[in-house]
């Protein structure tokens, strides 16, 4: 069976030479145009990043609000909310509302979230870890919060004047089947280990915050066993799912030739540098025809493992380059990723 193909988009804005997403609107309605686009050529997701004090994506629900309303069948999810930013109550009401408008379509990506911009941004929006902890474990309870939540717990004491009971209640709207479709996105082995045990789906990205020596898509192939196992351990009684994120640009005319021929023996190999103050392994960009593309990435363990491989697109070079992308993905390449 072939994998599920979903697009992952950053959703970059800037006003240079060549770009076609110059301001923050052209980067959002294009979003809502390749989304609708993606379904048309057969893609599984339309996913979205997110990030904040930057010139791309921030503010998701709208967006996949938007993309709910053109779509009918494609998936729309985020990969990653950056839970550190959160109102762990607040995100899950736009989540369920967004779910609702999308006909249960939601495939919401959460995590602890990656270096920002900004400097301790999630201060700034009023989330400061408790002394002695950190942002990664402030992270993790926002996550507690926000799942109980959208489970239906009852999470503030019911004023009596008002609703003649006592008593806690939940949050509304409440949206069925949401909990099942929440991912998180794990950097490393333990995380993946850990995103098991809470019943989540794994989502993990073109990077991995450690390094053990061995080329990425096998350390991320032994994640995905790693997270596999703890869920049979655990007990879940559905089966996961696992997505992974990768650079795929099939050359199939001039324009993609011109903008990325050079780089097909560049950026053919996995690069191991410094982030967030530790090592961290990124993989390898999958450049060229797309048979031949199809053949390395058959040979991809982590490829194989996962159920979804999310291609993340150049937004700035437009909806009309990407969707050309995407459809040689499904049509070209896609097959051989049994």
């Amino acid at each position: 069976m072939s994998k599920r193909i979903g697009f992952l988009s950053f959703g970059h804005w800037q006003p240079v030479r060549g770009s076609l997403v110059r301001t923050a609107a052209d980067a959002l309605q294009q979003t809502v145009e390749l989304a609708v686009a993606a379904e048309e050529v057969g893609v599984s997701g339309a996913f979205v990043r997110v990030h904040h004090f930057a010139p791309q994506l921030a503010s998701p629900f709208p967006l996949l609000a938007a993309m709910a309303a053109r779509t009918s069948t494609i998936e729309l999810g985020t990969g990653v909310i950056d839970l550190r930013y959160e109102n762990p109550l607040y995100l899950a009401e736009e989540a369920a509302a967004t779910d609702l408008l999308s006909g249960g379509r939601l495939q919401l990506g959460i995590s602890r979230g990656s270096p920002e911009t900004a400097l301790r941004g999630y201060e700034a929006f009023g989330y400061v870890p408790a002394e002695g902890s950190t942002d990664g474990e402030m992270a993790r309870e926002h996550a507690a919060l926000f799942l109980a939540a959208i489970e239906g717990a009852g999470v503030a004491h019911a004023n009596p004047e008002m609703t003649g009971q006592t008593g806690l209640l939940a949050i509304q709207p409440q949206s069925p089947g949401l909990r099942e479709r929440i991912w998180w996105g794990a950097g490393t082995r333990a995380t993946a280990v850990w995103t098991a045990e809470q019943g989540l789906n794994l989502m993990s990205s073109t990077l991995l915050t450690e390094d053990t020596g061995v080329p990425f898509d096998e350390l991320q192939a032994e994640q995905i066993r790693m997270f596999r196992d703890a869920w049979s351990t655990a007990g879940w009684e559905r089966q996961p799912r696992v997505s992974v994120s990768r650079s795929i640009l099939p050359l199939i005319d001039d324009e993609t030739r011109h903008y990325f021929g050079l780089r097909a023996q560049a950026d053919a190999k996995d690069q191991v540098g410094r982030l967030d103050g530790g090592i961290a392994r990124f993989g390898r960009s999958y450049i060229g025809e797309p048979d031949r593309i199809a053949e390395e990435l058959a040979q991809d363990a982590a490829v194989r493992d996962a159920d979804t491989v999310l291609v993340t697109v150049p937004n700035q070079l437009g909806v009309d380059f990407n969707a050309r992308i995407l459809e040689s993905v499904v049509r070209d390449i896609a097959s051989a990723l049994t």
